[in-house]
């Protein structure tokens, strides 16, 4: 039976069927489909056999054809969302504006149907794929949806017939089910298989996969059908085991279920023998990170032991295994996956062949469907364990994350998709879980502190899990699930979830320690940390952000006291772990302390928002203590790696360093950091957090009032830059407030302030630098003020200005002035920058602005900033600034500044200074009583009476006791004193334990900390003071001699000094005045004033302020500075002793001399860039012609700026001028419109190239070239419009032997050039420039001078014929050509540089190529290339006037001589010589005709600018001015000739009599010859007698209604000449050296006849309109020289030749030439081009490029357009530009050039709203043409300049 339906056609037996399936019985017709199905579908054919998809198709149908069938069910679509699921590498869009999910995106259509004006949208190129939002308002808002996606197109959709879709209900099961099998069948494990095999199955399945995706395109109806047979489980079950007699389905069901196996997290083999070991609590794997969770895990029967990993056997020292508590509510998530319809069995099979992109988007195709999307979701999330341990296997794992979150991502975004699958699937405790699981497989043991027997495990940075980010797509998802506060709360509420989660977040503290090497420098530098901090940045940052944006509000103090606590006990944990009591090992550190950051965020964020009491979350003393110890050994380590402590550890240890405090780290690691030391300091003892930052910045030694001391643990060099970092930590923790009563827009404005007083900033780059919460769902930045309000507020906006050497500006923010004034805060700049060079870049530019506004001229010091008040709960901090601990430290500092000890720095005086006044400012409230002064006698005790710094400035100190060496000079200094002072006890002044004896004060204070080991909470002042009396074994001191150590021996110091009496020497010692505050300085003193300015500012500022504070203080100091007895100067202390002030001040004033010297040598330079090269500014006038100030009759002298030496150029030794040759088609894309061409951006719009210069001296060569004889053609024209070749030069000139040498050592040089010197190419040894040749100077003077100048009066008849018996000579050239001189030889290389410097094609247009024609064509067209775009770069005429532009480096002249020599090899025949049939009536010739059978060109077809440089350059050099002027005359009578004939042709028939009447009637008049109305009408009448002249033209003259008036006329001819006379105008300044006055434009005529000596007489310039005719000479009769010329064209009529009278209508007049228009908004090209196919290979182009000359649309790179191994754009800037390519890449935004064999990038001329470039679009803002940066592109191009100015050339390779 099916054997026969299979026989039958397709099409009518679906008819057929379907019939039957439309009865109410339909067994029968039930009964052939299955049976025909039987064998259509049959597994065991191969999938590649097409005919089972034939009969699926036409089945579908039910006997219509499958298109019809597919449009009638379209019909029926009633989806409302667009749903368009797009791969990598998709352009779409997001809008922040109109999303509610931060993963919202649109694809291009949708988002420009809908209105996103105004909107902060962003255009991107997808990198995992996506799909279209447009329609679903739970990830965007409904005012953003598109026009179509707006109406709700559900309802007014008709309901689909029942039997449409009959058919496919039937026949998908089996469809699918077959695929399935495929799948089973193809799978082997992968053990036996690669990836290739599987690769292999799914090409075959492709067809199969696409025509199901087609299926889901087909609308919403096919997609219920889909879903219902997707979700079935009857039709699963039925279908799933396969028939019973078919082994074939048995054999791969078997397969199924073994793969099905493993999918649980748990394999089966480990069940068993797990079960019997879970109950035993000291089971042998238990003992790991998560046992240590107590209860929780105990609780757990069903614990099961993930499987060891392959790898376990080597390494099980390192790896201790790890037990999970699976404390999971759904044990399922460790079992085996069941399938229980076709789409679980479909994704499980999309996993286990990692994610083919088909069936990715077959399965997200399915998504619109919402029934689907349930079933689906739910799908997912219980394979996702499957999905973890896939991925961890897999090798491809980028290409497998990316296809994963483009999966998970459409499905977690919505938040009511979420919630549902968190409630009903245990969504949350899975991720949990699965990462834990993750995360377990990487685990070692930590050697954090007590490396043997730490219990604490952590990551491994190094494995492959966290190098290659894997994790990636699970985190990620978890992020977005906690994005949406029903999940998270969920979450918070879940105590078991957070458990598990602080476990997770625990394995990341304290990995990647660094351990600090002392001996060797490290043999391999690992660069572990990218991973590391990755990893905490995303798996716990990130997480940790998105909880904290549900902990705003006073409902939710909850959840933070949960996470506080879980964060304290975990802490607890981790300390036990790793077994820390109270001091941190030596010489470690970890930047990772996760859980540390989340217990002080949740803090913080506790505090601020949602009112807690700090204390109620604060744990006991001890624990802060502990807390504190880590992020402070941190702070440590910062200083010590950048004073070079950690050098042996490799750069990777500065990477670090730098990561954690960069941008996008910073506000997750360095700022919870500080708060949470800035939180235990205000609550711990003040003395004893102060001690402890001393010891571990490890400068306690250092600060003794001895001026020589002994530390044991840092060499001499790190003392300095270490105390400067524990100050400046001190000042930063003071100050910073961050955390601590600062509002969001007040940190906003900080952090944006100090990035931009760093550097001037890009809006992009400032958006990157500014630390926003990383949380992913805050599009803005919090606060209620905007990023943009912020910026304006701050910042001004300097607009991209444009520097013409090239380098390319961006549109920059700078500082506003009062901002610099009042918001500069270098504190804050030095917690921000990642580089050291930055703090100082923001000094400079402070002091910058202080010069200019005129507030400071010195150097000034950071000034210091009032800071927020801090919230009340962080009052305890202020108690830092008034600690004795720290009192003392200031007094000993400032002790030490003043009397010059070894190590102390303007930095440590400014660091103390700031402490001293944050202590001012912050005072302590109950300092009430400290009015009445206080009496001395009380103070016995201690250092100071107090801890307020108020009362303790001004209190004096008189006697410290030191330890010193027995060497320092105070031990011999005292001697003496002491004998006196034996008998009477001074004061005493020690601790108040005074039992002892010991009244003498200790200074080194610090060595009490030793003590503070042994009583933890022991506060420091009550310590005992034995402790001071062990002396730590010391080690030998740098500055003794090598040998036995000094002994320690104890000092008495006798200082009488209080902080205040320092601070006043200090003064004097800066301002170096003895008595620089008199007593009644106070008075006037006025704290405001002296916000800025150096030290001497600061400390008149810190002193007012004490004065105006306390009357004690105030009295005081009028005291100290009444007693002006001058204060004796310390005395040197040793030699040793080196005057650290000193040397700051040498090294200032050596800074400045270099200043000097570099100012003044950059100023030398800049003069000598002027006078060398003018690349930047071809504006500036030189008219220094080569040579021609030099006095008449001399000869030239050259300078050689190789060997320097100067001498002239002589036949033997000649000297050249360095030049650039290079071809150039500007000239050919001239057009005659002024406007420039725009570049289409839609199918309608065309570019015609016809109308270009280039293209119309082609069709005019090839026109003559069919009817003429080749040889006058080739004299007729010239070309060189495209590919001539450009000469340039920089001016200086080289001995052509000196450069041969200077060749050959570029060419051993082996320093990658950018140039090839194997092509001649190298850079002018003095200014640099690129050039390729050297033109030879000819020998002699200058410009032709003296008797060729001086005109002589002879007729011009006699003239005429002088030039004629001059063209017969052959050149007698001042060398005769037959001696090969080397000047001759070089002359011969330039030619054939010049010929190489072009390509074949633009050389060849005779007939036969190489004939010496062609030649003559080629090297006079060289000249008129050169003269024309000259021309153009003057702006097209000669108005101007002045030396050329580039005078000085102008090379026409030299140029003019080299193919002058080289063209005397061609004389003109004198037979054809057109000079003869210019001035002579040769009676009558009979046009003859030669072989060809052609006549010549006739005289007004002649081109007659390429007939002057004809004539100049074949007549012998030099030319005499006279002849050179006849040579003109006579060849403007031939154009004006021209320009009449072509005017008679525009006029209509009857004006052409008319004009023809008028002139005949004046023919008898005097002067006719010179009155243009009677020559136009000799020519009309004399073109009439030839039919053919005017019958062609009637037409197009008729459509002209234009009446022609003369003064039109006499206009229209000028025009027409203009172009000749400038021309000849230019030749003659080059020539003679005449110089070329400017000019209104509209008497450029009459002053250009004058210039040339048309006019006899003197000119009359007052008649701008001076008659143009008035100017002719003629020779000989006028009207008869008229006949005759006209009688050439006479007697083409009759033959073929009369086609060519088109010739007689040509128009001179080109515009300037341009680039394309280009369009306003980049968009336009973008999205016209980006999708565009390729003319050449028709597929889309990866690279498309577009032409900015022509608009040709190429690809870049691509191999499909390669034509004898170059690719496109090569081809095409060969083609287009001869060489030079300008090319928009349309996906990168920037313009490449390619000039010749090499390129460069030149920038982009398309800038967003804040003028900057985004290159690559990876910003994808909307971008706006810059019509400046357009315009230097252009002028660029057609000056020919961008070899010079662009910088960084490469080679291509022809590979673009």
């Amino acid at each position: 039976m099916a054997a026969s339906l299979l026989r039958r056609d397709k099409k009518a037996t679906a008819a057929h069927l379907k019939a039957d399936l439309n009865r109410t019985d339909n067994s029968s017709g039930l009964r052939q489909l299955q049976e025909l199905l039987d064998n259509v579908l049959n597994p065991e054919k191969p999938p590649s056999d097409t005919e089972a998809l034939d009969w699926c198709k036409y089945l579908l149908a039910g006997g219509d054809g499958f298109e019809e069938f597919c449009k009638t069910v379209r019909s029926y679509d009633n989806a409302t969302l667009c749903g368009l699921v797009w791969t990598a590498n998709f352009v779409a869009y997001r809008c922040r504006t109109c999303g509610i999910s931060p993963c919202m995106s649109l694809c291009a259509e949708c988002f420009n149907n809908g209105d996103h004006t105004g909107h902060d949208f962003n255009m991107f190129r997808s990198q995992a794929g996506g799909a279209c939002d447009c329609g679903d308002s739970n990830v965007m808002r409904e005012s953003g949806f598109c026009r179509r996606h707006r109406l709700k197109t559900g309802e007014n959709v008709p309901s689909v017939p029942n039997d449409l879709l009959l058919m496919s209900e039937m026949v998908l099961p089996r469809f699918i089910i077959s695929i399935i099998q495929y799948l089973r069948d193809g799978y082997t494990e992968p053990e036996s298989a690669t990836d290739r095999d599987l690769q292999k199955v799914l090409q075959q399945l492709e067809p199969q996969i696409s025509f199901l995706e087609d299926l889901t395109k087909m609308g919403g109806a096919m997609r219920t059908v889909l879903t219902k047979i997707l979700t079935n489980q009857q039709i699963f079950k039925e279908l799933s085991m396969g028939q019973e007699e078919n082994l074939y389905a048995k054999r791969n069901y078997e397969k199924y279920l073994s793969a099905l196996k493993n999918s649980g997290l748990v394999s089966v083999e480990e069940k068993g023998s797990a079960g019997a070991g879970a109950g035993a609590a000291d089971s042998p794997a238990g003992a790991g990170a998560l046992s240590l969770l107590g209860a929780t895990a105990a609780a757990s029967p069903d614990e099961e032991n993930k499987e060891e990993d392959q790898d376990g056997g080597q390494c099980v020292g390192q790896r201790k295994r790890v037990k999970l508590s699976s404390s999971t509510k759904d044990p399922s998530i460790m079992d085996s996956l069941k399938h229980k319809c076709f789409l679980e069995e479909l994704l499980f099979w999309t996993i286990k062949y990692e994610f083919p992109q088909k069936m990715v988007t077959f399965l997200l195709n399915m998504l619109p469907d919402q029934d689907y999307k349930i079933t689906f979701t739910k799908t997912f999330v219980q394979h996702y364990a499957f999905i973890m341990k896939t991925l961890m296997k897999s090798h491809e794992s980028d290409t497998m994350s990316n296809r994963i979150v483009h999966i998970s991502v459409q499905l977690f975004s919505n938040e009511e998709l979420a919630r549902h699958v968190t409630e009903e699937c245990q969504l949350l405790d899975i991720m949990v879980t699965v990462l834990l699981y993750m995360m377990e497989s990487c685990l070692i043991k930590s050697e954090l502190q007590d490396e043997e027997n730490n219990r604490h495990v952590v990551v491994n940075c190094g494995e492959a899990l966290l190098k290659n980010n894997t994790y990636w797509p699970l985190v990620s998802d978890f992020i977005n699930i906690l994005s949406h506060q029903s999940v998270a709360k969920r979450f918070l509420e879940d105590h078991s979830l957070l458990m598990l989660w602080m476990s997770f977040v625990s394995f990341f503290q304290g990995m990647n320690l660094n351990k600090r090497e002392l001996n060797e420098h490290v043999e391999f530098e690992s660069q572990t940390y990218y991973a590391a901090f990755a990893a905490e940045l995303e798996a716990c940052a990130q997480p940790m952000w998105g909880l904290l944006t549900h902990c705003k509000v006073k409902e939710t103090q909850e959840y933070t006291k949960t996470v506080v606590r879980y964060c304290l006990e975990t802490l607890q944990i981790w300390f036990d772990a790793i077994s820390f009591v109270d001091e941190p090992a030596p010489n470690q550190v970890t930047f990772h302390l996760p859980l540390h950051r989340y217990y002080a965020m949740f803090l913080s964020k506790a505090v601020k928002c949602q009112g807690l009491d700090l204390d109620s979350l604060l744990p006991d003393q001890e624990m802060l203590m502990k807390i504190m110890v880590h992020p402070l050994q941190i702070q440590a380590s910062l200083s010590e790696i950048h004073s070079n402590m950690w050098v042996r550890n490799g750069l990777q240890i500065k990477g670090q360093a730098m990561t954690y405090v960069q941008s996008h780290f910073c506000n997750s690691m360095i700022d919870p950091d500080i708060f949470l030391l800035q939180v235990c300091a205000s609550r711990l003892d003040p003395d004893y957090f102060i001690s402890s930052v001393f010891e571990r910045f490890k400068v306690v030694d250092l600060l003794t009032m001895a001026s020589q001391h002994q530390n044991t643990v840092l060499d001499a060099e790190q003392e300095r830059p270490m105390l400067e970092g524990a100050l400046t930590f001190l000042v930063i923790l003071c100050s910073l407030r961050i955390h601590m009563g600062m509002t969001d827009d007040e940190i906003l404005r900080a952090e944006m302030v100090s990035q931009l007083c760093m550097n001037d900033r890009t809006h992009s780059s400032l958006l990157d630098l500014i630390p926003e919460n990383p949380n992913p769902k805050s599009g803005i930045v919090p606060g209620s003020c905007s990023f943009e309000e912020m910026l304006s507020a701050v910042a001004d906006f300097k607009a991209p200005v444009f520097e013409p050497g090239g380098s390319m500006q961006q549109g920059m923010y700078t500082p506003k002035a009062e901002v610099w004034e009042k918001e500069f805060d270098p504190i804050m700049v030095i917690l921000r920058t990642v580089y050291r060079r930055d703090v100082q870049s923001a000094m400079d530019r402070y002091s910058a602005f202080l010069k200019q506004s005129g507030i400071h001229t010195g150097n000034p010091w950071p000034p210091y900033k009032e800071r927020t008040p801090l919230h009340p709960c962080y009052r305890g901090l202020v108690r830092l600034l008034h600690c004795k601990t720290l009192h003392i430290v200031i007094f000993t500092l400032l002790y030490k500044i003043w009397m010059d000890h070894q190590n102390m720095s303007e930095h440590v005086l400014c660091m103390v200074l700031y402490l001293v006044e944050l202590g001012l400012d912050n005072n302590m409230q109950e300092d009430k009583e400290d009015e009445e002064p206080c009496i001395e006698e009380h103070c016995h005790d201690s250092w100071f009476p107090g801890t307020s710094l108020l009362s303790n400035l001004h209190h004096v100190i008189n006697f410290v006791r030191v330890r010193v060496p027995e060497t320092a000079p105070e031990v011999e200094r005292k001697r003496e004193r002491e004998r006196e002072r034996e008998r009477e006890t001074p004061p005493s002044t020690s601790a108040e334990t005074s039992s002892f004896g010991q009244n003498l004060r200790e200074a080194q204070l610090f060595s009490l900390v030793a003590e503070r080991r042994r009583k933890f909470q022991e506060i420091i002042n009550r310590s005992n003071h034995e402790a001071s009396q062990s002396v730590r074994p010391k080690s030998s001191s740098r500055w003794h001699p090598p040998g036995s150590p000094p002994q320690m021996v104890t000092e008495i110091l006798e200082i009488r000094e209080s902080m205040l009496s320092l601070l006043v020497k200090l003064h004097q010692k800066l301002s170096a005045k003895q008595n620089s505050l008199s007593a009644g300085w106070l008075e006037e003193a006025d704290p405001a004033r002296h916000s800025h300015g150096d030290g001497i500012t600061a400390i008149e500022r810190i002193l007012a302020k004490a004065a105006s504070r306390s009357r004690h203080s105030k009295r005081c100091l009028q005291e100290i500075c009444g007693r002006v007895c001058p204060p004796v100067p310390p005395k040197k202390n040793s030699p040793g002793d080196k005057k650290s002030m000193d040397k700051e001040e040498r090294r200032q004033r050596a800074r400045e001399r270099q200043q000097k010297l570099l100012a003044e040598f950059a100023s030398r330079q800049k003069s000598f860039m002027e006078t060398a090269m003018d690349v930047e500014s071809p504006e500036a006038e030189a008219a220094m012609d080569v040579g021609s100030a030099e006095p008449l009759e001399s000869e030239v002298l050259y300078d050689c700026v190789i060997c320097g030496q100067s001498g002239p150029s002589t036949e033997d030794r000649p000297t050249g001028l360095v030049v650039l040759l290079q071809a150039s088609s500007v000239l050919g894309h001239r057009c005659r419109s002024d406007e420039a061409k725009r570049l289409p951006t839609s199918d309608e719009e065309r570019i015609f190239p016809e109308d270009t210069c280039g293209a119309t001296n082609d069709v005019r060569l090839a026109l003559m070239q069919r009817y003429f004889i080749d040889s006058s053609c080739l004299q007729a024209v010239s070309i060189g419009w495209d590919g001539g070749v450009y000469v340039q030069t920089c001016g200086h000139t080289l001995h052509i032997d000196c450069h041969k040498s200077y060749m050959e050592s570029l060419r051993n040089d082996q320093v990658l050039q950018g140039f090839s010197v194997d092509k001649g190419e190298f850079t002018c040894p003095l200014c640099r420039q690129f050039a390729n040749s050297v033109l030879p100077c000819k020998p002699g003077r200058g410009t032709e001078a003296g008797a060729w100048h001086t005109l002589s009066n002879k007729s011009p008849a006699t003239l005429v014929k002088e030039v004629e018996n001059l063209q017969d000579e052959l050149g007698i050239f001042p060398v005769s050509t037959y001696t090969e001189s080397n000047l001759t030889k070089e002359m011969e290389s330039v030619i054939k540089d010049i010929k190489n410097a072009t390509q074949k094609k633009y050389m060849d247009y005779g007939k036969n190529p190489g004939s010496p024609d062609n030649d003559f064509l080629f090297m006079y067209s060289v000249a008129r290339t050169n003269l024309e775009l000259e021309l153009v770069h003057r702006g097209g005429n000669l108005c101007s006037g002045g030396a050329s532009a580039a005078a000085k480096r102008s090379c026409l002249n030299q140029l003019f001589h080299v193919l002058a020599m080289h063209m005397r090899l061609y004389s003109i025949d004198s037979a054809y010589n057109p000079w003869t049939r210019l001035t002579q009536i040769t009676q009558n010739r009979e046009p003859e005709y030669g072989d060809e059978d052609r006549p010549e060109v006739p005289m007004l077809f002649r081109d007659v600018p390429s007939l002057l440089i004809i004539f100049v350059l074949t007549m012998p050099q030099p030319l005499r001015k006279e002849h050179f002027t006849c040579i003109v005359k006579v060849l403007y009578t031939l154009q004006y000739t021209q320009a009449l004939a072509a005017l008679s042709v525009k006029f209509s028939p009857e004006e052409r009599l008319a004009w023809s009447n008028t002139g005949a009637a004046k023919k008898n008049m005097p002067n006719s010859e010179k009155s243009w109305e009677t020559l136009l009408s000799h020519v009309i009448s004399e073109l009439t007698k030839a039919k053919c002249t005017y019958e062609s033209r009637s037409e197009e003259s008729m459509l002209s209604s234009s009446v022609w008036s003369p003064q039109s006329i006499e206009f229209t001819l000028q025009q027409f000449c203009l172009p000749f006379l400038r021309l000849s105008c230019l030749l003659q300044h080059h020539l003679y050296g005449d110089n070329l006055p400017g000019c209104p434009l509209e008497e450029e005529f009459s002053l250009l006849i004058s210039c040339l000596g048309l006019l006899p007489g003197p000119t009359q310039s007052s008649s701008s309109m001076s008659s143009s005719a008035a100017c002719l000479e003629w020779n000989v009769g006028a009207f008869e020289l008229l006949s005759q010329w006209c009688s050439e064209l006479i007697s083409l009529a009759g033959t073929p030749s009369q086609q060519a009278m088109t010739l007689l209508v040509q128009d001179p007049q080109w515009t300037a030439p341009h680039l394309l228009q280009l369009p306003d908004n980049y968009n336009t090209i973008f999205q016209y081009y980006h999708r565009k196919s390729c003319s050449v290979c028709n597929k889309t182009p990866k690279d498309p490029a577009l032409c900015l000359v022509c608009g040709a649309f190429v690809c870049l790179k691509g191999l499909c357009c390669k034509q004898q191994g170059i690719c496109e754009c090569v081809l095409h800037s060969q083609h287009c530009g001869a060489a030079t390519g300008i090319f928009l890449l349309i996906n990168a935004s920037v313009i490449i050039i390619i000039r010749g064999h090499r390129f460069c990038l030149w920038g982009s001329v398309y800038l967003d709203a804040h003028g900057e470039e985004d290159r690559d679009l990876r910003r994808g803002k909307p971008l706006f043409l810059c019509e400046e940066r357009y315009r230097v592109l252009e002028q660029q191009w057609v000056s020919h300049t961008f070899d010079h100015i662009n910088k960084r050339w490469g080679p291509h390779y022809n590979g673009l």
